[in-house]
């Protein structure tokens, strides 16, 4: 029997690391071969995208995809971590700021921004997770990075709440809807938004519900992570490159390491290459005006 390959869409519960899904669908697929494309925060849910088999060489590119999230902001309160899992650092009054204050300053973050990460991020500094230097104790400041926030949209606002003994805290809960750029950080937004508008922020909520063309909706609870649920490398590499059909002949010369002659104007359809039986050869590249494959699959995959 051969080893299971393809790609599993995960929802993700709250309260579980992305290592722990990862543990988990090794177990339950019997193989050690199982990677990510992305981690998510465990107090997030949500879209996780694994890789399992030989398949595992497609997430390359699906990390870098754009991704969408559904986030509950808490105006009113700043945290040590930007979200409800760390301590809380400042508090101001936050009813006194109005709709259309909040409108401008998510405008403001909509767009190509110029984003500093949490502090509490998995970005590497000197070889190090940045997180792992926050809780040794160690100031980090992180450089900004550009990223697209093409949407950020405010769906509900809810002013007033409750503190966990029932006394009344002058917040503001906004739920967004966040369509971005990989490598966008939500808690980043919620830190920002808090900051323009002088109150404070921090997210107390956060579910991924697309990465790229992948739904959430088409998740695999973590219980059901059956080979059953293996998406088809041919199908994952179209959906994300788009196919390049190719004879048995030609998947033969890509296998092999040959170049397609004066092929290169066939990657206006995708860069995939299909076999005949619908099997992934591998991903194209141009070489001059050739092609050739930059990555090939197992012919078993």
């Amino acid at each position: 029997m051969s080893d299971p390959s393809g790609i599993l869409l995960v929802d993700k519960p709250g309260g579980m690391t992305s290592h722990d899904v990862v543990a988990r669908a090794r177990r339950a697929l019997d193989t050690r071969k199982v990677g990510h494309a992305g981690t998510l925060d465990p107090m997030a849910t949500g879209l996780l995208v694994l890789g399992v088999g030989a398949s595992t060489r497609l997430l390359t590119f699906i990390v870098g995809l754009d991704k969408t999230y559904e986030a509950t902001i808490q105006l009113g309160i700043s945290t040590s971590t930007d979200d409800a899992e760390g301590d809380v650092t400042a508090w101001a009054p936050a009813n006194g700021v109005t709709d259309a204050e909040i409108r401008a300053g998510v405008d403001a973050l909509t767009g190509t921004i110029d984003q500093v990460p949490s502090a509490v991020s998995a970005i590497k500094v000197d070889g190090r997770r940045a997180y792992d230097r926050v809780r040794a104790g160690e100031q980090v400041e992180l450089a900004a990075r550009t990223v697209t926030v093409s949407r950020f949209e405010v769906q509900h606002t809810r002013r007033g709440a409750t503190d966990a003994d029932g006394a009344p805290i002058e917040v503001i809960d906004l739920d967004v809807v966040v369509d971005c750029s990989s490598g966008t950080y939500i808690r980043a937004l919620a830190r920002d938004l808090g900051a323009s508008l002088g109150v404070g922020g921090h997210l107390t909520a956060l579910r991924r519900t697309r990465i790229g063309p992948f739904l959430v909706a088409d998740g695999a609870e973590v219980d059901d992570m059956t080979a059953a649920r293996l998406l088809a490398p041919a199908a994952v590499a179209t959906a994300v490159l788009g196919a390049v059909p190719v004879t048995g002949e030609e998947a033969r010369d890509l296998r092999h390491g040959k170049r397609l002659l004066g092929a290169a104007d066939r990657l206006l359809s995708g860069t995939a290459a299909i076999d005949p039986d619908g099997r992934l050869v591998g991903i194209l590249e141009r070489r001059g005006n050739d092609l050739k494959s930059a990555m090939n699959m197992a012919e078993g995959s």
